[in-house]
């Protein structure tokens, strides 16, 4: 268990350094070789040659890319140091940079944000998990039925119907329409009970679509269960039905459960753009979209970073959790 785990650790290491090394490239290397200066973007177009070769020095942008990514990665673990005319300004660890348009550290822009979206993620998380799993489950035991051919409908409606959709409906209807919620996201220290009442629309229209995939996976998963031999003989031998169904057969669907959920959860740590766009949540997504049209290179490359370095930590608790949901796997 602990070889499995250092060695899974390793790979996770070795897998961000290998996505920061490539989202860097992306982000500062092919710029250049489409003819943009990335110190432009920093200063602006119309920007005199002094004051772009200025912060060109000061970034270290006329490094070779091998040097500006060292730069970079140790100024994650260490931090990092930036020179301009005899003026040094020290960015404390973790350092991704300074924006191009505020010129402020990323870094502090990223922890205003992220708690954001960790609450939409774990809040929608919840729902999805609880309705999804409950409905599949339901409607694998009612196959064929009302219930099972309702609860398939609404699942069908749910992953076709696209979050902007439903969550501009759903604004309509309870927040312009009936006046239950303001529509603007209140920080949970200013007033909890504000707080989730104004996060229940974009809880709901996020979990609506990823309960809609979880409720048909776990239907599928489960009808494939129920016809093993070790379910039929659990039956045999007088156990009753709901010890069959949740000891046994449950165990076994909520591997694949477990699956997606790292990385849909991963994902939505991210940054779950369309629902924070939709709610005006200032969460990753939001500060993704916002970086990408102003083309500010370091904070968009930053949210990249957080996000992939949620799915890669997802999937790895995800590993660790195999062999706790299911005793056959064995970790070695």
């Amino acid at each position: 268990m602990f070889a499995y785990i250092v060695r899974r650790l390793i790979a996770v290491i070795v897998m961000l350094l290998v996505v920061i090394l490539v989202t860097f490239g992306i982000f500062f290397a092919v710029p250049k070789l489409t003819g943009t200066d990335p110190a432009t973007l920093f200063v602006g177009k119309q920007a005199d040659p002094a004051a772009i070769e200025g912060i060109r020095q000061k970034l270290g942008l006329s490094d070779p890319i091998l040097v500006q990514f060292w730069h970079f990665v140790s100024g994650i673990f260490a931090g990092r140091d930036y020179s301009s005319d005899g003026d040094v300004v020290h960015c404390a660890a973790p350092c991704f940079g300074y924006s191009f348009r505020t010129e402020q550290a990323v870094w502090p822009v990223l922890q205003d944000r992220l708690p954001v979206t960790m609450q939409l993620a774990a809040g929608a998380c919840v729902l999805w998990l609880l309705g999804g799993v409950a409905t599949g489950i339901l409607s694998a035991l009612k196959r064929g039925t009302a219930v099972d051919r309702s609860a398939m409908t609404v699942a069908l409606a749910g992953v076709s119907l696209p979050i902007y959709f439903t969550g501009l409906v759903s604004l309509a209807i309870f927040s312009y329409g009936l006046g239950w919620v303001k529509g603007d996201y209140t920080p949970i220290a200013d007033d909890p009970l504000v707080w989730f009442r104004e996060m229940i629309l974009p809880w709901v229209t996020l979990a609506f679509l990823y309960a809609a995939m979880y409720a048909r996976l776990t239907r599928a998963t489960m009808l494939e269960i129920l016809g093993e031999d070790y379910i039929r003989t659990a039956r045999a031998k007088g156990l009753r039905e709901p010890v069959v169904i949740g000891k046994h057969a449950l165990r076994s669907t909520m591997t694949p459960i477990l699956t997606i959920l790292g990385l849909d959860l991963g994902a939505v740590l991210g940054g779950a753009v369309l629902t924070e766009t939709t709610f005006n949540l200032p969460g990753l997504g939001q500060a993704a979209v916002k970086a990408i049209s102003d083309k500010d290179l370091p904070l968009i490359l930053g949210v990249t970073l957080i996000a992939a370095s949620a799915v890669v930590i997802a999937n790895l608790l995800v590993d660790l959790l195999y062999a706790v949901i299911d005793p056959r796997v064995r970790l070695t």
